[in-house]
């Protein structure tokens, strides 16, 4: 780790909001949310009255009556994504861009070039208001999660630098959901034992934290408690999985429901794989419940799959075996699918019929070639005509989808 602290870590400040109050100056200083059905992204003026992303809509505007819900432009936050994080670029070559509005960057050695780490961040914090018109929270720090909590503590708009000699003073002050990786249902264990901040979560006993997360949540947690965290800047991140997830809001736990929600998944994730010539052997669904407790269940295939319908069919399987084993649960907030294990596949190999159960799932197969073959036509009729000029049926006929197209190519990681 380094002895000073040149981490900077960057993130637009309620980005998908800000962008529309931007776009449309009579919004500013109002209440509104992206969305519809569901809440995707609140203003920080929404927010205050409990408005959060992922919230069924009906539920946002009785938390505020004078909610305004917009539907979002969603080129234009890539656009003004790009360009903020290109800031960065200015002053380092090493940039770990993270999402769509965030990213890391090491400016170590750049002093005599730029000024001292909190001058860089405040001149990027400058730079994106002045030219963007957004603004953007920085935390500077030794380490990228000690970095990425910093930016949190700063908002909104704001700049925090984190002094080594003090760190640990900071950090273990703060609740523990400010921690990468403690998610609400997480959140809710550690609470139930009587565990809030960072310094309580660092100072629980190894076997208590073990057996409350589990061997390598409680490791990882624990390490980074003591802000103990090696990782690098990386420049350069290959895909290691390609994913996709939708909000529900909360949704009956019925087959109408989960089945043209995994099929859409399954659809926007196959036609990435395979414009990009990959295919991956692992399968993993996760289904988050109405009290936002989550289940992930995943399999590992002989053969690697890109076939929309074949990842559609095993994602629905590993669904229905998470519903089996909890019956008493009611409502679904959010699915989501994941591809990992990758390799390239620029070609389908053929391969003979020798009467496999899982046949129709190899991609080799008579019934394996005809799915990625009409995949691919499917691909070329989309890339020249449009996503929506062509698709199957029980995801075009859809009544109603919970999250908007634009939004969901956004949300999902690129490979």
């Amino acid at each position: 780790m380094p002895a000073t602290a040149t981490i900077l870590h960057a993130d637009l400040d309620a980005f998908y909001a800000s962008v529309e109050q931007l776009l449309d100056p009579s919004l500013r200083g109002k209440a509104i949310a992206v969305g519809g059905g569901v809440v995707l992204a609140a203003s920080y003026e929404a927010k205050a009255f409990g408005v959060r992303g992922g919230m069924p809509g009906r539920r946002a505007k009785e938390l505020c009556p004078q909610l305004i819900f917009v539907g979002g432009h969603f080129k234009e936050y890539q656009r003004l994504g790009d360009a903020a994080i290109k800031v960065l670029d200015d002053f380092t070559p090493l940039v770990e861009r993270i999402s769509i509005d965030e990213a890391f960057a090491d400016v170590a050695g750049t002093e005599h070039l730029f000024g001292t780490p909190a001058v860089i961040a405040e001149t990027v914090r400058r730079r994106v208001r002045a030219e963007l018109g957004l603004p953007i929270s920085v935390g500077v720090a030794r380490t990228k999660h000690l970095a990425k909590i910093a930016s949190q503590v700063a908002k909104p708009d704001g700049l925090c630098v984190v002094d080594p000699a003090t760190e640990l003073e900071f950090l273990h002050d703060l609740p523990v959901e400010l921690m990468w990786g403690v998610g609400p249902a997480t959140k809710a264990r550690l609470a139930a034992e009587g565990v809030v901040t960072i310094g309580q979560l660092a100072n629980t006993p190894g076997r208590s934290l073990e057996k409350l997360l589990g061997p390598a949540a409680s490791e990882k947690l624990r390490a980074l408690a003591w802000n103990t965290d090696p990782r690098a800047i990386v420049t350069d991140r290959r895909a290691r999985s390609a994913g996709a997830q939708s909000a529900l809001g909360k949704k009956p736990v019925e087959e109408r429901v989960f089945r043209p929600t995994l099929r859409h998944l399954a659809d926007r994730i196959g036609s990435r794989l395979r414009a990009k010539s990959l295919s991956g052997r692992t399968v993993t669904v996760r289904v988050r419940f109405a009290d936002l407790s989550a289940v992930t269940r995943a399999t590992t295939l002989d053969a690697p799959i890109a076939a929309t319908t074949t990842l559609a069919e095993i994602a629905e399987e590993l669904v229905r075996g998470v519903l089996a084993d909890h019956p008493e649960e009611r409502f679904i907030s959010l699915l989501a699918i994941a591809v990992s294990h990758l390799e390239r596949q620029p070609a389908l190999q053929l391969e003979f019929s020798l009467g496999f159960d899982d046949e129709a799932r190899r991609p080799g197969t008579r019934t394996g070639a005809s799915r990625w073959l009409a995949d691919r036509a499917m691909d070329k009729v989309r890339a020249r005509f449009g996503w929506e000029a062509v698709g199957y049926g029980s995801v075009v006929l859809e009544a109603a989808r919970s999250v908007p197209d634009g939004f969901r190519e956004l949300a999902e990681k690129d490979l």
